[in-house]
């Protein structure tokens, strides 16, 4: 590097940005909400890339720092990490702000995109592009078995759990609570003896870029806010859960412990504290109580809203608000002539309850982060629970894969437009890497046409 180029890099290093504004976080992060497409790691870099190297809000390391934390905890990391930033910079309403706006904008779209399923999904043009989107949603769960196994499963022993815990849901029904608190189980006891087979490799590491000083600076001190007291995590707790408590215990009272809306509270309160691993890792336990259990919806449905989940904005596991939707329009609480109104508080019923416990995690656990600055490591438990994760995302891909081609059952006839749209979503998104929406976008269009031509 010549003199004026070092020059250059230094006069950038040495500028300090502009004070950011709680008005100017909000556009951002409204923004944010409309832009975050990819999946966690799609939603990581773009903040990276605009929070870290663009804006500089933030260092890398302060970055990373948060970001591991958000990796161990239960829920969206992305969501997650827009929540922790927000609060750090300005206090518990920038989190607030910050997390809620990471999911708004597909609250609207996808309850938007549910009603038009439900009201129009019978119509030929719109059946045929839902017919040809189902083949790519079996490739796309397939290629994310594949893209979390190559990273989990580093060892034999892993590939093991991997194993045992797909023959435990598609062999046993075992339920998936179940599954995670017995791979955590052996993850614990075998990274007690045997730690080497429970070690955790990549994930998210430093790149020793420099991008310039940032407003939260790798040595910038602690903001008062952000300093932990036992007081101050037990009241985070008590408030966290007396907001659920409220909201639960107003379900009941106008409704009843066994009607659709509390039972919907009760469960994806449950799946929100089960979201080891990313939003495929819970689909196995939403399916189970939301088709199997509730029969809120059946297993086609779930299929077409994972579908749609996938072509919003926002963290996958968004896909809960299709299925509060669809649970809200068929049992119809208001009656016949509210169905809609059923299914949008049914929605919003359910994306509250799935989200309030990461806003709990990050305003608990933030300043305790927040007091030391070393990267956080995956324990032994983890390790495990992540390699049986990918066993029941390979079940979920079959159990996929066989509502597809066999869509009457194995009695029935064999879809083979289903089987080859299947092949070739394999090969876009497996061989050359194609981003998930446009391969269901043109899915979607060749199932149209089949469709209007046969």
């Amino acid at each position: 590097m010549n003199a004026a180029n070092k020059n250059n890099s230094s006069s950038v290093s040495d500028l300090l940005p502009e004070p950011v504004s709680l008005a100017q976080a909000f556009w951002y992060w409204l923004k944010l909400g409309f832009i975050s497409f990819g999946g966690p790691a799609g939603q990581i870099s773009i903040m990276h890339h605009d929070l870290v190297e663009k804006k500089r809000w933030i260092s890398e390391k302060r970055f990373l720092h948060a970001l591991n934390y958000c990796m161990v905890l239960p829920g969206p990391e992305a969501q997650q990490l827009a929540t922790y930033i927000g609060w750090l910079m300005h206090r518990t309403w920038g989190g607030i702000i910050a997390g809620v706006l990471f999911v708004l904008p597909s609250f609207f779209i996808l309850t938007g995109l549910a009603w038009v399923y439900m009201a129009y999904g019978s119509v030929p043009a719109v059946a045929g592009a839902l017919y040809g989107i189902k083949p790519a949603v079996v490739a796309i769960v397939l290629f994310a078995a594949y893209r979390i196994g190559s990273r989990a499963l580093k060892n034999h022993v892993l590939w093991s759990i991997a194993a045992l815990a797909f023959i435990a849901i598609f062999a046993f029904k075992l339920p998936f609570p179940l599954i995670v608190l017995a791979a955590g189980l052996i993850g614990h006891f075998g990274g007690r003896h045997s730690p080497q087979y429970f070690k955790v490799g990549g994930g998210h590491g430093a790149t020793d870029k420099s991008f310039g000083r940032a407003l939260i600076d790798d040595n910038t001190p602690t903001p008062e806010h952000a300093y932990f007291s036992w007081v101050k995590m037990a009241r985070i707790a008590v408030i966290g859960f007396a907001i659920w408590l409220l909201v639960m215990l107003g379900l009941i009272a106008g409704y009843g412990w066994n009607a659709a809306f509390t039972q919907m509270g009760w469960f994806f309160t449950k799946a929100a504290l089960m979201t080891f691993g990313g939003a495929y890792a819970v689909l196995p336990y939403v399916y189970q109580g939301a088709v199997e259990h509730y029969h809120w919806l059946n297993p086609t449905q779930m299929i077409d809203g994972l579908a749609l989940g996938e072509t919003t904005p926002g963290p996958l596991i968004m896909v809960v608000t299709f299925v509060g939707f669809v649970g809200g329009w068929v049992t119809q609480v208001f009656g016949p002539d509210a169905i809609f109104a059923s299914a949008f508080v049914a929605a919003a019923i359910v994306t509250f309850f799935t989200f309030l416990p990461s806003f709990v995690f990050i305003f608990m656990g933030g300043p305790f982060i927040e007091t030391t600055h070393d990267n956080l490591k995956f324990t032994a438990p983890l390790s495990a629970i992540t390699a049986a994760v990918v066993g029941v995302i390979f079940n979920l891909a079959l159990f996929f894969a066989y509502h597809v081609f066999w869509p009457l059952g194995l009695s029935g006839r064999i879809d083979w437009f289903s089987i080859a749209l299947t092949a070739v979503a394999l090969v876009a998104v497996f061989r050359f890497k194609v981003n998930v929406i446009p391969v269901i976008l043109t899915c979607g269009g060749f199932g149209m046409l089949f469709k209007l031509f046969t």
